[in-house]
């Protein structure tokens, strides 16, 4: 599960992350998981890896000024964009691997689809734990692995193919914590005793394929790991790859799996 890639990206990509990612993906798992940590108004809740914040602002749209909520990423671009979206809540830079809080501080710790990112995954762990209070909760979502995966897999191997070994290790990367035994060794070793494990299979809904492979290439560094020609080839094998999860409205339903892991602090 080790991962040597920051994802450190730019504001133009961090605003392809909210557009695009928000409304296709995200959008879904952000409820799935503040219900799985049973989020109750006064409560203090963190937000770990927040990018543009959708599960800050699920976790508000929840309990409502009744508590606090901080939303805390390494990426300033995704806190930039996180700030224009919702002003009003507490959005911090960040080590997710030195969590700059004092120990029992949140009665909540979620990350969403981001543990994958963070170049040493039991010291996150760790942190997330540390940092919730006695009975609390730490709740995560990933990616179920590649394997899993019937329409990723095939636009991976398109741009694997196409774009050569870094955006292979880069594509990777965002299946990199599919394996739910060692995601439930890693929730043992931070102390946290698992409550709930589940896979739930959702959907990624984009207008067309085009949108999709946009919203993959440019919301994340690979888009300036490649030239426009390469670009220009996975785009056209997508159409092909993926024409198997195109309705007959032209609509893109990829299904997505991710695994739901929800531990205690005893």
């Amino acid at each position: 599960m080790a991962s040597t890639e920051t994802f450190d990206i730019p504001l133009a990509a961090a605003e392809v992350y909210e557009s695009r990612f928000v409304p296709a993906i995200f959008a879904e798992w952000a409820p799935l998981l503040v219900e799985t940590a049973n989020i109750r108004p006064a409560q203090a809740v963190l937000d770990v890896g927040c990018g543009t914040g959708i599960v800050a602002r699920t976790v508000a749209d929840r309990i409502g000024s009744d508590g606090t909520i901080v939303g805390l990423d390494l990426n300033q671009a995704m806190l930039t964009v996180a700030r224009r979206v919702q002003s009003n809540l507490e959005w911090q830079q960040g080590d997710a691997a030195n969590l700059p809080f004092p120990e029992r501080t949140f009665d909540s710790v979620l990350c969403q689809m981001s543990l994958m990112f963070f170049p040493d995954k039991a010291r996150a762990m760790g942190e997330m734990a540390r940092v919730a209070t006695t009975g609390g909760t730490v709740a995560l979502v990933v990616p179920a692995s590649i394997t899993d995966q019937p329409a990723y897999g095939r636009l991976v191997s398109v741009v694997a193919d196409e774009a050569g070994d870094d955006a292979a290790s880069l594509m990777d990367t965002y299946w990199s914590c599919g394996d739910l035994d060692e995601l439930r060794a890693l929730f043992d070793t931070a102390g946290l005793r698992v409550d709930t494990c589940r896979t739930h299979l959702g959907t990624a809904r984009f207008s067309t394929v085009d949108e999709l492979v946009a919203t993959e290439v440019e919301g994340s560094p690979l888009i300036s790991r490649i030239d426009d020609a390469t670009y220009a080839r996975i785009r056209d094998r997508a159409q092909r790859a993926l024409q198997p999860f195109v309705t007959d409205a032209g609509v893109v339903h990829a299904p997505l799996r991710g695994h739901i892991v929800a531990g205690t602090i005893d």
